[in-house]
């Protein structure tokens, strides 16, 4: 090892060492690197789902016979719904208003030669309007079926790949673990370094032989580490308390939070370039944070985006995170079956950490 090559060594393993000391010493800085990323991760692991589990019906019955209320009865078999019986339809629109109902269910008299039923569902919420009509269209087939003794001439055996019993948490634990690795990250760095300018140790820095490079890989390396940490403990979590299959390569995963790494370590330095204060440099993230979370993929489908849109999520780093990580933990994916997500994060965190180095000072 050349003269120069150790002299750079020694100034970049002593900022090392002051940037760990520094993170770690601090119990407030302890309790933000364990407890947020799990809380989120509990929150979102039981909070978040797409599934109605329970919804009141507004039932109005003007029939009020067997059929009718053999048809209610199929209903409240489900397990999902409870009866809320009114004697109107405007009283029906009464409690939907109010809130206290989201469908209504409508029986016409004379069910048995009507064959009708009428569900009316409150579309200010769409995705549950939908899950529910969906779900009380299929008990009325049931019923119908059932009391006339048709038998359809083709019937459909479903089945789920990856995720059998279709778990809400399955699809978001992997997106959380990447908004984790992508906010804390990215925050921390930009923080730490405007830290710095406003203590007055970045002065005492630019009088020293420390190079630019230095001093980037001084406050990206700690961060990384932290980053790597939170990856490891929501994974462990997830597999071993909430039950989500690691069925892919642990590598890949390690390889694809490093290269996403580049991308929100060279967003928190062109953040930390601009902010003069730690606040500055929270609302600034959150600029970032926003957007690209929403268009990566995490809670949206992105091919359910409109066309425009879609164009945005290519120079968006979380996508490509989000896909490999799903595909890791669900699908047994690895390296090679991503090359081409690997190759586009790679391109935008280099993008974004040269764009950086040219910023900073």
């Amino acid at each position: 090892m050349s003269d120069r090559l150790r002299a750079a060594w020694g100034r970049l393993s002593a900022l090392l060492a002051k940037e760990f000391v520094q993170l770690l010493r601090d119990p407030r800085m302890r309790f933000t690197l364990i407890v947020p990323p799990l809380l989120q991760l509990f929150i979102f692991g039981y909070a978040a789902t797409f599934d109605v589990r329970h919804a009141d019906i507004a039932v109005v019955d003007h029939d009020d016979a067997q059929q009718s209320r053999g048809l209610l009865a199929a209903v409240v078999a489900t397990g999902h719904y409870t009866l809320r019986f009114v004697p109107s339809i405007a009283a029906a629109r009464t409690m939907m208003d109010e809130g206290s109902v989201g469908v209504i269910m409508q029986i016409p008299p004379q069910f048995t030669a009507a064959r009708r039923v009428q569900l009316i569902a409150d579309g200010s919420d769409p995705n549950t309007a939908q899950l529910v009509m969906a779900e009380l269209a299929q008990v009325v087939g049931r019923y119908a079926a059932t009391e006339s003794g048709y038998t359809p001439p083709v019937s459909v055996v479903e089945r789920a790949w990856f995720n059998p019993n279709l778990e809400d948490r399955w699809f978001f634990i992997p997106g959380i673990m990447a908004n984790v690795l992508f906010v804390s990250t990215m925050m921390l760095t930009a923080m730490m370094v405007v830290r710095e300018r406003e203590i007055g140790t970045l002065e005492r820095l630019m009088v020293t032989p420390v190079a630019r490079m230095e001093f980037l890989l001084g406050k990206m390396v700690p961060v990384a580490c932290v980053g790597l940490f939170d990856v490891a403990m929501i994974t462990a979590v997830a597999a071993l308390w909430f039950g989500v299959p690691l069925r892919g390569d642990v590598l890949a995963l390690v390889l694809a939070s490093l290269v996403l790494l580049a991308s929100t370590q060279g967003l928190g330095l062109l953040i930390s370039s601009y902010a003069a204060t730690q606040q500055q440099a929270m609302l600034s993230a959150m600029f970032f944070i926003m957007p690209m979370t929403v268009l990566s993929g995490f809670a949206f489908p992105i091919r359910n985006m409109p066309q425009s849109v879609q164009v945005l999520t290519w120079v968006d780093p979380l996508r490509y995170y989000i896909a490999i990580a799903r595909d890791i933990f669900l699908k047994g994916g690895g390296i090679f079956d991503h090359l081409f997500e690997f190759a586009m994060m790679l391109a935008l965190g280099l993008a974004a950490l040269a764009f950086s180095a040219m910023r900073v000072r």
